[in-house]
């Protein structure tokens, strides 16, 4: 068995120090070949990685850190090209279902024990011989796509809702509602949070909304009953709900529908 390549992101020495003491007893082969006690440069290093072909296997990662939290940076790590597998280790179990909702391979609490960390190393690399050719690749299919999910809370039960039903994300005082053809979901999450997660498939439309690339169907100048006049606004399908567009974000909002290919209507030619 090839040994696995780990690196180790945590804001704690000791921490480190520890599950690199637990990787050295391991039944599972493997190789610390680098850490970091902060998000930021981990992500520099890991991109660079990435680009060379030399990304690590996988990634053992706290979340409460300086910084990026390690939530966001698994959600950037997986818009690199080859995305390690990423287990959390934390002491806080709370966090567990944001975990499960950015496909983690697994969740482990602290204090780590060496059976459970064998548990992890060895789905770990299940997953890596499992994984297809297209997974690897970042232009990712559309079908494997459809696999990705948000997992949402609601009245104590889960529901799984796939990323390509979801129309758009936008804040609304203290929460975000999450909008598909059917129904509204509340979210915890802050919509930069998940501005990271959702990558380039949403845009951002306005500083309280993203709106799914394929959900756009027109943008157009409307009356604005709050400012008076006019303002822009993006009409998603197929609520055929209409959303504002800022100013500065016009612009990027109708390149975004004339390389989609959708139909873009406009009342008046008006620029700004």
């Amino acid at each position: 068995m090839t040994a696995l390549k780990i690196a180790v992101i945590d804001d704690e020495p000791l921490a480190r120090l520890r599950i690199k003491s637990l990787l050295a007893q391991s039944s599972v082969p493997n190789e610390v070949i680098a850490e970091f006690g902060e998000s930021v440069a981990a992500l520099m290093w890991l991109r660079e990685q990435d680009e060379a072909g030399q990304a690590p296997d996988m990634v053992l990662l706290d979340i409460q850190m300086p910084g990026l939290d390690g939530m966001v940076l698994a959600a950037r790590l997986r818009e690199l090209k080859t995305p390690p597998a990423v287990a959390f280790v934390t002491a806080h179990a709370e966090h567990a279902l944001r975990a499960f909702d950015l496909a983690a391979a697994d969740y482990l609490t602290k204090p780590v024990r060496l059976e459970r960390l064998n548990a992890t190393l060895e789905r770990v690399v299940k997953l890596l011989a499992a994984r297809q050719p297209a997974m690897v690749d970042r232009g990712r299919t559309a079908e494997l796509e459809a696999h990705e999910v948000f997992v949402v809370q609601e009245r104590g039960s889960l529901e799984r809702i796939a990323l390509t039903d979801i129309l758009y994300f936008k804040a609304e005082q203290k929460y975000v509602t999450l909008r598909t053809a059917e129904h509204s979901h509340v979210l915890d999450e802050s919509l930069a949070e998940l501005e990271a997660r959702v990558g380039d498939r949403f845009i951002r439309v306005h500083r309280n909304a993203l709106v799914s690339r394929q959900a756009m169907k027109a943008l157009e100048r409307r009356a604005d009953d709050a400012e008076g006049g006019e303002a822009w606004a993006v009409q998603v399908a197929p609520t055929m709900e209409w959303l504002a567009v800022s100013r500065r974000q016009v612009t990027a909002v109708r390149e975004c529908m004339v390389d989609q290919k959708p139909m873009l209507a406009s009342r008046s030619s008006t620029s700004l």
